[in-house]
């Protein structure tokens, strides 16, 4: 064991020394993935969340004479007009159901026609929030903060009016003497309020994760290409003869690409944070953890790669074919949450979904470490997968 473990060391520092001396293939692994992050997070610089007025429609079945004679529903809806933060459409109670009915609304508040006189009566009152099948949740969070805003503030107002029913007799109170005993006019009111302050939207807080996991995916998947040539010249077949065991030739090959990944995280990250002004979120141990398990599915990947292709012409084809195609599958050009569901499901056939999911959960999401526990171990399965096929398909001499 130990002899296996030496072997592998040598033959992984020699692959070492040659990767560092090759200046093209240093380029393409450590400056080329800035400079798309940077075309790209230029790019995206203008996309992202904005602090957008809040919209929402509302509803109301109480007859013109109530809402003339300044009902619950009218003021409830004058003072959403009013305030400078909401963006309320008021819509005829009949047309507003037909657009959700049929889907051109995701929803909306109602007030139902009796509304005003149960509040009045003492009685409860209703407030509907009707939603659209396929409703976004942040548009059913709204509406239903909405109507708990409204109930809040009229379960007061219906409490005062049935303690004073209950003192002064059941004759009907109007608005305007609820509001002298409310002592609080009007009786509706909204008010929104900014605490603090956002930070700008960073694009590169999902670019440069996603072209790192591609181009880490890529080096490794490129060194299939130098085990197919030396075992085109027969080297491997030399250092079988020279006492070297076949476990040391593919554990060496695989440490060689750890250290390569490994000098891509050392590079890139860096470079992120300080010319990118990257967030690793609250738990950039987490982030460093996805990152190290990432680096080691991709060493596993090159390794199994060079198992399964014959000659040096198809691992270079192999290579360029796999990376460009799992990169997008993966996330790495875009971020999987915004893609098409199909998408997000392929996705997770490949490790680059797994990666790009816990990096985007950490970094835009403010994930905790244990939230991607998950994705740590369908790593940990890839890599142990692409390994096991390594071991099982590795040869040192060329297909006859």
């Amino acid at each position: 064991m130990r002899l296996l473990v030496r072997q592998a060391f040598i033959l992984s520092a020699k692959d070492m020394r040659v990767f560092v001396r090759d200046w093209p293939g240093m380029a393409f692994a450590l400056i080329l993935p800035l400079v798309f992050v940077f075309g790209f997070s230029l790019a995206f610089s203008g996309v992202g969340p904005d602090d957008e007025r809040l919209r929402l429609a509302v509803a109301t079945e109480e007859s013109a004479a109530e809402e003339s004679a300044g009902g619950l529903s009218r003021q409830t809806l004058d003072a959403l007009a009013a305030s400078p933060e909401t963006d309320v459409r008021e819509w005829d109670a009949g047309e507003a159901a037909a657009a959700v009915e049929d889907g051109s609304l995701d929803g909306y508040v109602l007030f139902p026609g009796d509304f005003t006189q149960r509040v009045l009566s003492g009685g409860g009152a209703e407030i509907r929030v009707m939603l659209a099948g396929g409703a976004p949740p942040e548009t059913e969070a709204a509406l239903r903060g909405l109507a708990s805003a409204v109930a809040g503030r009229i379960g007061a107002i219906s409490l005062i009016a049935q303690g004073t029913a209950e003192l002064a007799g059941p004759a009907a109170l109007d608005l305007a003497e609820l509001g002298r005993l409310a002592e609080a006019p009007p009786l509706i009111s909204f008010s929104i309020e900014r605490v603090g302050s956002r930070e700008a939207f960073n694009a590169s807080n999902f670019t440069l994760p996603g072209y790192l996991t591609m181009f880490v995916f890529f080096i490794a998947a490129m060194s299939a290409e130098a085990i197919a040539r030396e075992r085109q010249t027969q080297t491997l077949e030399r250092l079988l003869a020279n006492g070297a065991r076949r476990p040391a030739i593919i554990f060496g090959k695989m440490l060689a690409s750890l250290y390569r990944g490994f000098l891509q995280l050392a590079v890139l990250w860096p470079a992120g944070i300080f010319a990118f002004s990257i967030d690793f979120g609250v738990s950039p141990v987490a982030v460093i953890g996805v990152s190290v398990m990432m680096v080691v599915a991709a060493a596993a990947f090159g390794v199994m790669l060079a198992s399964l292709v014959g000659s040096v012409k198809s691992a270079t084809s192999a290579a360029v074919f796999t990376s460009l195609t799992l990169a997008p599958l993966g996330g790495c050009w875009w971020p999987l949450f915004v893609a098409p569901e199909w998408l997000q499901t392929l996705g997770l056939f490949t490790p680059h979904g797994w990666a790009n999911d816990a990096f985007n959960k950490l970094m835009l999401f403010g994930a905790q470490g244990a939230d991607v526990a998950a994705n740590l171990a369908v790593l940990a399965l890839f890599a142990a997968a692409f390994l096991a096929v390594a071991l099982l398909r590795f040869r040192s001499a060329p297909a006859t």
